[in-house]
């Protein structure tokens, strides 16, 4: 029985009231306001209209009192009959946000220091026949980690370490100080009777197209010692009919059990194959007689991280099914600052917008939760691998203290075996960027005091794993490996030379270096990273239009006012600057400075991964910084927080394609022609590349034949500049690649930089059909740059935005709003760089 009826929420000052005093079964709560469970406490007083909501100009300083205060939760709930003596009642908590006190009828039942942590208590002997009473305090955190000792490094505040906690909920470069408390995840009642399972763990064996073998382990609590336990396992295929089953004795409340299935369904990533998803089934019998059952879709498939190629070679690669893959994707932050009262449609949302783009793996940031069950759901069922890290993110954490890592200890076995039997979990990661940072800030002074928390990432969580999930590998740190863990040459990388301007190469113990400069912090230097797998790696742009207007008061709506300001949290703003000093120069109003970032961030990821995917005999992966935002703000999303894709998603749309045409060249320099292959099958066929000036006239076509082994990257071909341009001037050339045999997009590239293009002025026409919910845009004049299709709503969808048209071209795009609303289609607007504002005509 869940209890998510109604639940009413108030404040106290610490101590105001005693605690049994508001516990107590009969208290008067009439006049408590009514609150969402699961949710948070901001939700309930935003949905009440008590506070401004925190995301609009500067509200979220105001609410800051919320964190001082101590929050109660109750509610009541009807047991038609009291549990028998072979029964138990358990209360469950999915998500307490973070120090919590449990009454049940007055009395305490249990306390709470994790947020990251599920917790069930036994009841049975407090529940009554009819009406029983659940009451929850919060306690400020301040009165936990007020006489704790500081640390000498956590990054945004030093209060978090010894709070088991969303460390983002303090603060980060991509949003504010939220700092939430309340009943995050789900509350449920369970009646069990004489027995129930307490764990089921599965985990492919061996898995080939003829056979695979899943091994099984079953652990029950037995409440009725004179009851022999017995179960019955089952795999069911999609059509509903038993694919393998087995049957036995629980010895000590455990067994363990093997399945076996011929000819297999095996679970591929959704670019590889199907995302195939067996219902894994187990009843527990006690005495002949069924007490509970666990049923769950379960993906037959082996994960491997390979260390070492066949020639010996470093590698840091996954291998799904004996396959070697190129990990496409990016890096997950909670979908909300306010977790508690996120809805499931977002995750959705975001995880499909991430199968659109052709992403295969997403990898969740220490510096948020594990995430909601959904997200793995999701994960599980559109094909997506997800690389988890354990909660531990940019700080040190007090190892050496008994009670702090049995807590942890706790939170790990917790999340590994809820998350355990996903078929879409990768990878175990222990945490984000603090082996690489120790060092760091060791070697410039900023730490002198040894590498508290080590223990937990390189003893501590191994042991967990060894003990409760054997199935899948584990990584000490991202980055982590090498000469000075962030080594190209060994492990995964996060290339912050790009944006954050750190210089490189660089060794342990030796002084760090940034350069802020334009050369310093452009995203051309990517192309001098051979890394392995670069797991981490970015660039701010603007949040769309409509999002900023919606978050942003009237007044400060303009390029380098406060409040536009305070949406970019990142440390040094001219980093930003530079970039685009560097490519599109810089921005002298708000329109040129959503264009210039956009546009910047979508061609420096597309230059940035192109190279990855052209060397992906060595390089395995590029988990772009990062997916989505939790805030409306600037950031390194793709993604903004209405939901709207940015320029840079649609471009990942087309540089993550499965069979992708790319050209690397610098200006003055030959121009190479390359396919790159993550299929499984070899193609062969020919593919152009034409070069039009900039008015859209065709002044030269190359024809090639081309073979592309499978899974492989091939170079097609090299020419000269100067031969390609047969005398047109190279800030006048656009290039165009195309196979029109494959299933693979067109690919434009500019032989220059958008600031050193002559760039003529285009002219756009468009028309909308509101029935079939298209608009069709036409050029005219000259090649149109970076073609935005605006429309102020939020969660719109589009099979294409910011694209190149040439002259005489069209193209038509579908458009849909994802939540189901209305399309605001008369207010749509369409433009490009060297072309002005349009209103499509109505079809």
């Amino acid at each position: 029985m869940e209890l998510s009826g109604e639940w009413r929420l108030q404040h106290y000052e610490v101590g105001q009231v005693p605690p049994l005093q508001l516990a107590d079964p009969g208290l008067d709560d009439r006049f408590w306001m009514t609150a969402a469970v699961p949710g948070d406490v901001h939700s309930a007083l935003i949905e009440r209209k008590l506070i401004e909501h925190p995301y609009y100009g500067h509200n979220d300083i105001k609410c800051r009192w919320i964190e001082q205060k101590e929050w109660w939760y109750r509610t009541k709930f009807q047991l038609d009959e009291a549990p028998s003596r072979a029964e138990r009642l358990e209360l469950a908590f999915e998500g307490l946000d973070t120090f919590a006190t449990i009454y049940v009828n007055g009395l305490e039942i249990g306390r709470t220091a994790n947020m990251h942590r599920r917790y069930v208590y036994d009841v049975t002997g407090i529940v009554n026949r009819g009406r029983n009473t659940v009451a929850v305090k919060f306690d400020p955190l301040f009165l936990h980690n007020r006489d704790k000792a500081q640390m000498q490094w956590s990054s945004y505040t030093k209060e978090r370490p010894w709070i088991r906690k969303a460390a983002m909920n303090f603060g980060w470069d991509w949003g504010p100080r939220m700092v939430t408390t309340g009943i995050w995840g789900k509350v449920y009642l369970k009646r069990s009777k004489r027995a129930r399972l307490d764990s089921v763990y599965a985990r492919t064996d061996t898995a080939d197209k003829d056979r695979a073998t899943v091994r099984a382990s079953i652990e029950a609590k037995c409440f009725d010692r004179s009851a022999e336990l017995t179960y019955r396992a089952c795999l069911i295929d999609a059509l509903g009919k038993t694919a393998a089953e087995a049957a036995g004795k629980l010895e000590r409340s455990c067994a363990e059990l093997s399945l076996t299935i011929d000819c297999p369904e095996l679970w591929w990533t959704h670019d590889l194959g199907r995302p195939y998803m067996y219902e894994l089934e187990v009843v527990l019998y006690a005495g002949g007689q069924e007490t509970d059952r666990y049923r769950k879709p379960f993906g037959i498939r082996t994960i491997e991280l390979l260390l070492e190629d066949e020639q010996g070679r470093n590698a840091f690669a996954f291998l799904l099914n004996g396959v070697r893959l190129f990990a496409k994707g990016s890096n997950w932050i909670p979908v909300d600052n306010l977790i508690g009262s996120a809805p499931d449609k977002r995750y959705t949302d975001l995880i499909e917008l991430a199968v659109e783009s052709n992403m295969n793996m997403l990898r969740i940031w220490a510096g948020g939760i594990y995430e909601k069950d959904i997200f793995y759901d999701e994960c599980d069922r559109l094909g997506v691998l997800v690389w988890q890290d354990f909660a531990f993110a940019n700080a040190l954490f007090p190892d050496y203290n008994a009670d702090f890592m049995d807590n942890v200890r706790q939170e790990a076995i917790c999340n590994v075996k809820r998350l355990r039997n996903h078929a879409s979990l990768a990878l175990w990661c222990g945490n984000n960027e603090i082996d690489w940072l120790y060092d760091m800030k060791s070697s410039d002074g900023d730490i002198t005091c040894p590498f508290y928390g080590e223990s937990i990432y390189h003893a501590l969580l191994p042991e967990v794993l060894e003990q409760y999930d054997d199935s899948r590998p584990y990584w000490p740190s991202s980055p982590y490996g090498g000469n000075d863990a962030n080594d190209p040459e060994v492990g995964d990388r996060h290339n912050w030379q790009v944006w954050h301007g750190s210089v490189y190469p660089r060794r342990f113990g030796e002084p760090t270096k940034l350069d802020y400069s334009i050369e310093g912090v452009t995203f051309k230097n990517y192309k001098k990273d051979f890394t392995l797998f670069s797991s981490e790696f970015g660039m701010h742009a603007s949040a769309n239009r409509h999002t900023l207007e919606k978050y942003v008061p009237d007044e400060e709506f303009y390029w380098g006012s406060v409040e536009m300001a305070y949406r970019n949290k990142d440390t040094n703003h001219q980093k930003g600057i530079l970039l685009m000093e560097g490519y599109t120069g810089i921005p002298s109003d708000i329109e040129e400075y959503m264009r210039f970032s956009m546009l910047t961030q979508a061609e420096g990821l597309k230059y940035g991964i192109e190279h990855y995917r052209r060397n992906k005999a060595r390089t395995s992966g590029s988990l772009i910084w990062q997916h989505g935002d939790s805030w409306p703000g600037t950031s390194w999303s793709l993604i903004d927080y209405e939901l709207l894709p940015k320029a840079s998603y649609y471009y990942a749309r087309k540089f993550y394609q499965p069979l992708h045409l790319t050209l690397d060249h610098e200006p003055g320099e030959p121009l190479k022609l390359w396919v790159v292959n993550d299929r499984l099958q070899a193609y062969s066929g020919k593919v152009m590349l034409q070069v039009y000036d900039l008015e859209g006239r065709l002044a030269k076509t190359l024809e090639t034949a081309a073979e592309v082994g499978a899974n492989t990257a091939a170079k097609l071909g090299e020419w000269e500049e100067p031969d390609i341009l047969g005398g047109l001037a190279p800030d006048r050339a656009l290039v165009r690649l195309s196979a029109p045999g494959w299933d693979c997009e067109d690919n434009f590239y500019y032989l220059r930089d958008p600031k050193e293009l002559d760039l003529p002025q285009a002219q756009l026409t468009a028309s909308v059909d509101a029935e079939r919910g298209v608009v069709t845009v036409q050029a005219a004049g000259a090649v149109a740059r970076l073609v935005t299709i605006d429309i102020p709503q939020g969660n719109v969808r589009m099979s294409d935005n910011f694209f190149e048209l040439l002259p005489g071209e069209s193209k038509t795009i579908k458009l849909r709003q994802a939540d189901g609303q209305p399309m605001l289609l008369d207010r749509i607007r369409i433009s490009a760089l060297n072309a002005v504002s349009t209103t499509p005509l109505k079809g």
